[in-house]
C-alpha cells in the first residue's frame, strides 16, 4: 500500500469514528440534565474537600460570556458521546493497523484488542475517581480571602483532558502483547527495558497529570507499572510456547 493510500485509509477510518461520536452525542443531547450532574460531581467534592480545609473559603462555579452555556451544552454531550463510542473508535484504530500484519497476526492480535474497551473505560474511571482530590489541591493555591470563580467550559475541558488520558495510558498492555504477537517487540527484550519503563511510566504520569498532587500521578504511574510487568508475563509465556517445539525439535536432531 503507497503513503497516498494510507492517508486515505487513515482520513475514512477517522470520519467513521467521527460519525459514531457524532451520532451518541446526538443522543446524550436526551440526557443532558443527568450527564450534567456526572460531569460536574468531581468538581463539586474538590469544593466540599477544599472547604473542609478551608473553612470560610469561597468557590463558585460559572459560565462566562453569552455563548458559554452552549458551549458547555456541546461539550457535556461530546465528552460522552466519546467515552460511550470506544468500541468504534477503537475498532477503527485497530482496522486501520490490521491491514499491514499478516491474516494469522490479525486474528491472533484481534482477541488483544477485545479487552481494550473495558481497559480505556476502567482508566476513565479510575481518572473520574481521583480527579476531585486533585481539584483540591489546585484549590488550595487560592488565598483563602479571594472567591475562586470556575468557569465550567474551562473545567469540563480540564476534566475530559485528565480522562482522556488515564484511558489511553490502561492502553498499555494491549499495545505490548500486540507488538509482541506479530514479532516485533520480545519478552527479552521488556525484561531488559522494565527499569527504563517503570522511570517512562513515572514520568510521564508526571508530564500528562495536570495535577501537581503526587496522589493523582501515583494512581496513574502505579497502574502502568503493573499493567507492564502483567503484560511481560504474558508476552513471556506466549515466547516460551514459541520456543518449545523448536527445543523439541533440536533434541530429536
Amino acid at each position: 500500500m503507497e503513503l497516498v493510500d494510507h492517508f486515505r485509509e487513515l482520513r475514512y477510518r477517522l470520519i467513521v469514528s467521527l460519525v459514531a461520536i457524532a451520532a451518541v452525542s446526538v443522543v446524550a443531547l436526551v440526557f443532558y440534565s443527568p450527564l450534567l450532574e456526572v460531569v460536574l460531581w468531581p468538581v463539586r467534592r474538590a469544593i466540599v474537600l477544599y472547604q473542609e480545609a478551608h473553612p470560610g473559603a469561597r468557590v463558585e462555579l460559572v459560565t462566562n460570556g453569552l455563548t458559554s452555556a452552549f458551549s458547555l451544552y456541546f461539550k457535556v454531550c461530546v465528552m460522552a458521546g466519546f467515552i460511550v463510542a470506544c468500541p468504534f473508535w477503537l475498532l477503527q484504530l485497530w482496522r486501520f493497523v490490521a491491514p499491514g500484519l499478516e491474516a494469522k497476526d490479525r486474528r491472533t492480535a484481534l482477541k488483544f484488542m477485545l479487552p481494550a474497551v473495558p481497559l480505556f473505560l476502567a482508566g476513565v474511571a479510575l481518572g473520574y475517581w481521583v480527579t476531585p482530590r486533585g481539584f483540591a489541591v489546585l484549590l488550595g493555591f487560592n488565598p483563602p480571602s479571594v472567591v475562586n470563580l470556575n468557569d465550567l467550559n474551562s473545567y469540563l475541558t480540564f476534566e475530559m483532558r485528565l480522562l482522556i488520558v488515564f484511558g489511553a495510558a490502561f492502553l498499555l498492555p494491549v499495545v505490548i502483547v500486540m507488538l509482541n504477537r506479530v514479532g516485533v517487540l520480545s519478552a527479552t527484550a521488556l525484561a531488559r527495558g522494565r527499569r527504563f519503563a517503570i522511570i517512562a511510566c513515572a514520568a510521564f504520569a508526571m508530564v500528562v497529570t495536570p495535577t501537581t498532587d503526587a496522589l493523582t500521578m501515583l494512581m496513574l504511574a502505579v497502574p502502568m507499572m503493573i499493567m507492564y510487568v502483567v503484560a511481560e508475563m504474558i508476552c513471556r509465556a506466549h515466547d516460551r510456547r514459541l520456543r518449545a517445539p523448536r527445543e523439541q525439535q533440536a533434541v530429536a536432531q
